[in-house]
């Protein structure tokens, strides 16, 4: 969800707008490459529940990046899902969905920065946001990719 993030990795892109996908949750139980959890979704075994997050205007030109960025064919794969824009309209878009998943698994802190920046950007609700903020993280033993991670908020 975070702008600043894909930016870096695509360049310049526009958000569609905020959407919400029905009967799934959202964890952080995909395996990254560095060991650490990075985000998922899933379909939820509960009723009445949603992921929400930000649609992105991406150029057809730069999707082949972002796949290699985000690890298609080796943690993700591409799904195309129906989503509901704020205001009802439901359009199609492309998602990374996780084929690797560790439960056991915690995010470092400059991932969860990147997923709450980009809710609190997109406006998402106080109540959404304390259900991230309160994911277990922890401190990445690279302390070197930790500031490269948090050099794109300065």
């Amino acid at each position: 969800m975070s702008a600043p993030r894909l930016g870096e990795r695509v360049g310049i892109t526009s958000v569609v707008g905020v959407a919400t996908l029905a009967n799934h949750v959202l964890q952080f139980y995909k395996q990254g490459d560095d060991g650490s959890a990075k985000c998922n979704i899933a379909y939820a075994t509960e009723r009445d529940v949603s992921v929400l997050g930000v649609v992105f205007d991406l150029p057809e030109s730069e999707k082949p990046a972002l796949d290699r960025f985000e690890g298609v064919g080796q943690g993700y794969e591409v799904r195309t899902m129906t989503v509901t824009l704020v205001g009802g309209q439901d359009i199609k878009v492309f998602t990374y969905w996780a084929t690797k998943i560790d439960p056991r698994l915690k995010p470092y802190h400059w991932y969860k920065h990147h997923v709450l920046h980009g809710a609190r950007t997109a406006g998402l609700s106080n109540h959404y946001i304390a259900r991230i903020e309160a994911v277990e993280s922890i401190e990445d033993p690279n302390a070197d990719r930790h500031r490269r991670q948090m050099n794109m908020y300065r």
